[in-house]
């Protein structure tokens, strides 16, 4: 057994990281920031005596951690990132960028194995096949935060031509557990998923053969935690952490199953104008529905062959099976089919970090 490190862990997928390494035997010092409780998916905390909790900043060197922490690490587990759209840029920098180069170097300094937690949405706005050994092929990017996604995964490539061991994984639109469609925080998506089912945002630039990709939480943190315990194996490789592309026309007849929701309409982004859409609508696409809308439109598919060798867990079941299994949890806690009471409350759902 080891004593790992996992930064960003009490994000969504971090405390997920966190809890299998636990159980799996593992020592576990979980970096956290602001939050000083790790509540799993499922809303319940770890408790406090099969973790260690290790206040730290990805934004210091060497995390701020006492030298005495640090040397006890064996490996580093990196999920720290600020995953919502709209942040200043400068935010995605310190973070996500400059955040990964001093988890890099600790790692490098301390001479353990790095597994660097990515994003599949690298590839930016390209269509076609998006390999697993792809990185910066000169793709144009939707946000800030890809971009920087980018930047900290070459941090990661350059460190490791440096002697650092490294391994990454890469997950697409981490949602719902695969089974239950249970989650924790509903945010990102969820938010234009809210706005569209009830009208608030009717019209959205896309295209109805354009791949939606959803994957579990569940199975995001079983690959990450299976590279990290056979590192031998996943070191120089990378992994996509990816579900079962659901085309834009399967997520539109979806919706139109559930009676009480109404049905966006994708209109091909040459003829969408957000200043012919009424007042209302416009002000929720422009703050909200904007910032998401380049997902709507990108038919690429993700290349799983290193991922597929590897895993010893199956694949998670896609598609419209697994939608309608978000879509049922979302409407049983009350999340769909309670209006929001106010643009305000719309924003401040949108702010958070993993």
């Amino acid at each position: 057994m080891s004593t790992i490190l996992v930064t960003g862990a009490t994000g969504l997928v971090g405390s997920e990281v966190v809890a299998r390494l636990v159980k799996a035997g593992h020592d576990v010092l979980a970096l956290v920031h602001r939050q000083q409780v790790l509540l799993r998916n499922n809303g319940t905390a770890l408790r406090s005596g099969d973790v260690t909790l290790v206040p730290g900043d990805v934004t210091k060197p060497r995390l701020g951690l006492p030298s005495r922490i640090a040397s006890t690490v064996d490996k580093v587990v990196h999920c720290a990132a600020i995953t919502d759209f709209g942040r200043a840029r400068e935010v995605y920098q310190s973070i996500n960028v400059d955040g990964t180069a001093n988890v890099a170097e600790l790692a490098a300094g301390l001479g353990v194995p790095l597994v660097h937690v990515g994003t599949a949405y690298v590839c930016g706005e390209r269509d076609g096949v998006a390999l697993e050994s792809d990185l910066d092929v000169g793709q144009r990017f939707a946000n800030a935060y890809e971009e920087s996604k980018l930047q900290a995964e070459t941090l990661v490539h350059k460190a490791r031509a440096n002697g650092l061991a490294a391994a990454v994984v890469r997950p697409s639109i981490v949602v719902g557990a695969e089974r239950t469609g249970v989650v924790r925080d509903f945010k990102n998506l969820y938010v234009v998923l809210k706005l569209t089912t009830e009208g608030k945002v009717r019209s959205i630039p896309g295209h109805y053969d354009a791949n939606l990709d959803l994957v579990p939480v569940d199975y995001v943190a079983d690959l990450i935690v299976e590279v990290a315990e056979r590192f031998a194996e996943a070191e120089g490789k990378t992994f996509h952490a990816v579900g079962k592309a659901l085309t834009l026309r399967d997520f539109s007849d979806v919706l139109a199953e559930y009676p009480s929701f109404t049905v966006p309409r994708f209109v091909p982004p040459s003829s969408f104008d957000a200043q012919r859409l009424p007042v209302g609508e416009r002000m929720y696409y422009e703050r909200v529905a904007s910032l998401y809308e380049s997902y709507f439109q990108r038919r690429v598919h993700f290349d799983t062959s290193t991922a597929d060798a590897f895993r010893r867990r199956k694949a998670p079941v896609g598609g419209q099976v697994y939608l309608r299994r978000l879509l049922d949890h979302c409407l049983k806690v009350g999340y769909l089919g309670a209006p929001l009471p106010s643009f305000t409350e719309v924003l401040s759902t949108l702010d958070g970090d993993a």
